[in-house]
């Protein structure tokens, strides 16, 4: 949004974009505790986690949160898989170039084999296990995911060398009970599904978006209820009715949001339907 238009309203932010800085994420309880977990107990143990739930539900949230925290953990080493669709010889280069090694896709064995010994040297030096984090891991290929599995771990499957979250909408958990997946499925240690949100999480997320973007008094109360009604309990809903009433609003140079606007955007009035002549 322009700056100037930010002004207007009085705002350090755009409280309803996806750029949201991560300091004004609004972090629901459950999604705390499942960070907290991560952060002071899997990364010094290792194993698989996993995020998963509808789409809007808050899972690449749940990540980008993560990523964020551990990346202040000054001896945690972070990666994240951008293309999770690649097959075996792409995803080994692209886990080379995540954790700088070189490696040679033709030669699997030399790549399974440098990688892990960088892990190890991690995890001597630091005590805690690099991290891997993945979204959209439903579309990763049950071949690349079976050799995740023994990539990530040692000695007979006793010692987990990376700590990896695979974040996920509903196919990721139907894949995963695939016959040539269930042995990874029993592996996660750590679950997190995200839910629909209650009108009540609907009503404090969007109260925190605007108190932390500086104007809470953006929208009226009346507004922020009619959002959280129509959101069928999904933030990503919420936040675009949210952002397209902003943009409205600036353009109209509006000095408040309220239902008046929501009903003109979006129950706009049909035109009238011109009368037939009286036959005769």
């Amino acid at each position: 949004m322009n700056p100037n238009l930010l002004a207007l309203y009085g705002l350090k932010w755009n409280p309803f974009s996806p750029e949201l800085p991560t300091e004004a994420i609004y972090v629901p309880p459950r999604m705390e505790n499942f960070c907290w977990r991560i952060e002071n107990a899997q990364i010094r143990e290792g194993g698989f986690a996993m995020i998963h739930g509808d789409p809007g539900t808050g899972k690449s949230i749940a990540l980008r949160l993560l990523a964020d925290r551990l990346a202040r953990i000054s001896d945690v080493t972070v990666g994240v898989i951008a293309h999770p669709q690649s097959n075996l010889a792409d995803f080994y280069r692209e886990m080379g170039d995540i954790f700088a090694v070189p490696l040679r896709p033709h030669n699997r064995w030399g790549g399974f084999k440098a990688l892990r010994e960088v892990w190890f040297a991690h995890l001597a030096n630091t005590r805690r296990r690099a991290v891997l984090l993945v979204d959209e891991a439903q579309e990763m290929r049950p071949a690349v995911l079976s050799e995740l599995r023994v990539l990530a771990s040692a000695h007979f499957d006793s010692q987990p060398l990376l700590c990896v979250v695979l974040a996920g909408d509903a196919r990721l958990t139907e894949k995963l009970r695939r016959e040539e997946l269930v042995p990874l499925g029993s592996r996660i240690r750590t679950r997190f599904a995200t839910e629909h949100a209650s009108r009540d999480e609907l009503l404090e997320g969007l109260n925190h978006l605007l108190d932390g973007a500086g104007n809470a008094s953006l929208m009226t109360k009346a507004l922020k209820n009619t959002l959280a009604d129509h959101a069928a309990g999904n933030y990503r809903i919420l936040t675009t009715m949210a952002a397209e009433l902003l943009a409205v609003a600036a353009q109209r140079d509006l000095p408040t949001l309220d239902e008046k606007l929501y009903l003109e955007v979006f129950n706009p009035t049909p035109p009238s339907k011109p009368r037939r002549a009286a036959s005769t």
